[in-house]
């Protein structure tokens, strides 16, 4: 327990945040050397101060660098380094400027009122003449009065630590991001998030068709041990692997331009890629596609791609290069994507992992719905996503 209270006296953020302060009287001390008595002139110029937009600014930083134990670069500290964008935020510095002055001479007078009693105390217990603590005029040569000095300092050191609190609170309320400020950092973050989702989730689709296709052509080749056969499954596997390598540079290009928008992701318009791929794996795909595809919005159409593309991959990958009947379908206000195929081995023809769980997420993002499994002896993923308000 006596740790616990001795534990703020040796962190070095009490102390800057007395000299903090401290340093807000500097102002009035050096208005003093100009008027002496209309001492509310200072509080009406910081106030006034205050509306400067990049007064926030300064104070912010300032508050991080000396209120609180991370670096001033660290926006945890809560508050905010940035000039006022709206009145309200021009306001709320004049109050901060107000208030740190009068804690900063509040906090000046008790330092060094109780700094005062230290030494008159130590004055009266070392020599004979009378020494004044506060109010009270004490006679000297009692040398017990050396065992009250610790009382003072005490009650210094309590009002550092808790005044130092006080104004950390007090900047994290005034300086603090505004209501519009933790909105948009929200919605950055939230942006961030969405985009390294998307991104991981392309390179997932896209890579892991790519290596799909390769690997069942690679062994449907070495199985067939004809010529023929075996140059379409290299001609296959290299028209995948080169679309592959060029989602890939696109992708990398987002993340070097800080995302960036990208206006060159396949849609719909580009499934015939796919179905040629997965054909070219020896697999037999039926496509019928029926409604204006032309009027899916854009990011409807792209994600409706990327399903397409995982679902043909899934089939490759858990049961093989059969019969397979792909349905994109535009009515009624609604993008329906419909991937079925033969069921080689019910128990695992599902597939694990990632890939269904894609698909469902892909298609929730989209206000939309997702459904996988067994129907009429086959394996069904069908998808139904809605086309308003998305253009």
């Amino acid at each position: 327990m006596l740790l616990g209270l001795l534990r703020p006296l040796i962190r070095p953020v009490t102390y800057t945040r007395w000299l903090h302060l401290i340093i807000g009287t500097v102002f009035f001390g050096m208005y003093l050397f100009v008027d002496e008595h209309r001492l509310y002139i200072p509080f009406v110029l910081l106030g006034l101060l205050g509306l400067v937009p990049a007064v926030r600014l300064a104070e912010g930083l300032q508050a991080r660098l000396l209120l609180s134990p991370h670096s001033y670069k660290d926006a945890s500290s809560g508050i905010a380094a940035a000039s006022s964008a709206t009145w309200a935020d021009r306001g709320r510095t004049a109050l901060w400027l107000e208030i740190r002055l009068g804690l900063g001479l509040l906090c000046g007078l008790v330092t060094v009122q109780l700094l005062g009693v230290v030494v008159n105390l130590v004055s009266a217990a070392s020599g004979p003449g009378p020494a004044r603590v506060l109010t009270l005029q004490l006679p000297g040569g009692h040398g017990w009065y050396a065992l009250l000095v610790p009382l003072p300092l005490a009650a210094l050191a309590a009002f550092v630590v808790g005044v130092g609190e006080l104004i950390t609170a007090i900047a994290r309320r005034l300086l603090g991001p505004s209501a519009a400020e933790r909105l948009a950092a929200l919605e950055e973050r939230t942006e961030q998030l969405l985009e390294r989702n998307r991104i991981a989730g392309e390179l997932h689709d896209s890579i892991g068709h790519a290596l799909t296709v390769a690997v069942v052509q690679a062994g449907a080749a070495r199985a067939a041990g004809n010529a023929e056969f075996t140059d379409r499954a290299l001609g296959a596997i290299e028209e995948t692997g080169r679309a592959a390598l060029e989602d890939l540079e696109r992708v990398l290009l987002v993340l070097r331009e800080s995302g960036q928008p990208v206006g060159s992701r396949p849609t719909l318009a580009d499934a015939d890629r796919l179905l040629e791929s997965a054909r070219a794996s020896g697999a037999e795909v039926v496509a019928e596609v029926s409604g204006p595809l032309a009027l899916v919005p854009g990011p409807v159409s792209r994600e409706g791609y990327r399903i397409v593309q995982e679902a043909l991959t899934n089939v490759l990958r858990h049961a093989g290069p059969v019969p397979t009947r792909v349905r994109i379908e535009v009515a009624a206000g609604r993008l329906e994507l419909e991937v079925n195929n033969s069921l080689v081995e019910p128990a695992t023809s599902g597939g694990r992992g990632s890939g269904l769980r894609g698909i469902r997420e892909r298609a929730a993002l989209l206000g939309g719905h997702a459904t996988a499994g067994p129907h009429e002896g086959r394996w069904r993923v069908r998808v139904g996503l809605p086309l308003d308000g998305l253009r």
